[in-house]
């Protein structure tokens, strides 16, 4: 392959959505499939991944020894089916892209993380949740079927039904077992873009935990932020949010004018990065306590943007962690240990003196069969800590240990300093994983330096 035909771009630095680690890759962004099949089988990098738009935390879309394929270029629509919702689409296609598209015409998409600003390929490479896991499942549930490119340029067909193997080995796979070119989605029917929620604060852990389980059965959507940083009798703090989707009949006549109303750009953004020395114990406790008093006990009508996706409505917000960057840290303790585990964590943290400015603790319901897919029934915590040193990964590392001694693991597309025997531990089925990734892979084309750090890959 020449430099002509696909020219090459050098990335300096290239980060994940926590701005840790930072890695040298060689970058390439092919225009079409055809570009893309050159590149697999001709590039002169021994490695490949694919990244999407970046939103996963540590080094699952890095590749210091290889190369990163941007894939932002595949991003077009390519059918609808307006009687069912099915829709086909490229993988680079956000799900912000989709929400801006087709909440106006009446569909929702049906799984959604934190953030609107993930791509279709990485959402299934990450076989992502949200806050109706316990409801509604991973994103495994939504996809009917995806084509995949292969590490010798086939493209491949894969669905539950044809290629299954290799379909539940890339839900959750991390982009290691190919490159996704397009997938086939089912959206969901909404009669509007509104949904009614309650808020409602919590004094600790037991009773969260309480309160949660009853809310899974009468709400689709559960989610609660946790004061971090409160301790005693207080530990788990908390506001439960819960949310259902409101028809057109309960929705309030002033909103009916406008049932679907578009999602609104943002225009705050956070233009540079903040000194380190702003984020410390103090601001942060001052944060949490902002937080929870806000957030009184109350009933309102929210748009969905709103309350799915509040931290996208500032731009570049992961600037204000500054250039050290911050781990976002997301496990998952099964429902028998859930109250004790978390518990523990919490301690764990709070003794290492690491606070957070953003911790939500949710349900998850029952797994895919996605051999590496993260939800898997319990309580799933996620901890956004401001790298301040060494300290920090050390006690992730004990984090692990408890999460490993109740049974629990931690989901990849967060992980950026997770040990191999740990991650071993944790994914029972890995070497069924291995199985199929040496099957269609068998010169690791695909690899990744999260994937080399864990053991994903051999020898590369």
């Amino acid at each position: 392959m020449s430099s002509e035909e696909l020219p090459r771009s050098v990335i300096a630095p290239l980060s994940g959505w926590g701005l840790r680690p930072t890695e040298t890759c060689p970058a390439y962004r092919p225009e079409d499939e055809r570009d893309l099949r050159t590149l697999v089988e001709g590039s002169e990098e021994g490695t490949l991944i694919a990244r999407g738009l970046g939103r996963s935390y540590g080094d699952a879309a890095l590749n210091a020894e290889g190369a990163v394929v941007l894939s932002d270029r595949l991003d077009h629509l390519l059918d609808f089916d307006e009687a069912t919702g099915v829709l086909r689409c490229q993988a680079a296609v956000s799900l912000a892209d989709l929400i801006e598209i087709f909440l106006p015409r009446g569909w929702f998409f049906p799984v959604t993380p934190g953030t609107k600003n993930v791509s279709v390929g990485g959402a299934i490479a990450s076989d992502v949740h949200g806050k109706n896991h316990h409801s509604s499942g991973s994103m495994a549930a939504a996809v009917n079927r995806f084509r995949l490119m292969t590490a010798r340029g086939a493209i491949v067909e894969c669905s539950r039904d044809t290629n299954a193997e290799i379909f539940w080995a890339t839900l959750g796979g991390m982009g290691l077992t190919g490159i996704i070119l397009d997938a086939e989605i089912r959206l969901m029917p909404l009669e509007t873009g509104f949904m009614h929620a309650e808020y409602e604060q919590i004094p600790n852990l037991e009773s969260l935990i309480e309160k949660m389980n009853e809310a899974d059965q009468r709400f689709a959507y559960t989610v609660a932020w946790v004061d971090s940083m409160a301790t005693g009798a207080s530990l788990g703090k908390s506001v439960l949010m819960r949310a259902n989707h409101l028809s057109l009949a309960d929705l309030p006549a002033k909103y009916r004018d406008n049932p679907h109303p578009p999602l609104n750009a943002s225009k705050l953004g956070v233009p540079f990065m903040f000194p380190s020395f702003t984020i410390n114990r103090l601001t942060m406790k001052a944060f949490n306590w902002a937080f929870y008093t806000r957030h009184y006990t109350r009933e309102e009508t929210a748009h969905c943007n709103s309350f799915f996706y509040p931290l996208d409505s500032i731009q570049n917000w992961n600037r204000g962690y500054g250039t050290r960057g911050v781990l976002q840290y997301q496990c998952v303790i099964p429902e028998e240990h859930a109250v004790v585990g978390n518990r523990r964590i919490l301690e764990e943290l709070n003794r290492s003196g690491i606070g957070s400015f953003l911790t939500v603790l949710k349900t998850l319901g029952a797994a895919s069969e996605g051999h590496l897919s993260f939800p898997t029934p319990g309580k799933t915590l996620a901890i956004d800590l401001p790298f301040t040193g060494p300290e920090v990964t050390e006690a992730l590392h004990r984090c692990d240990e408890i999460v490993l001694e109740h049974g629990g693991r931690v989901y990849l597309a967060k992980d950026a300093c997770m040990r191999r025997e740990s991650f071993e531990a944790m994914y029972p089925r890995l070497e069924e994983w291995k199985a199929i990734k040496a099957e269609i892979d068998p010169d690791t084309r695909f690899s990744s330096s999260q994937a080399r750090r864990l053991g994903l890959v051999e020898g590369v």
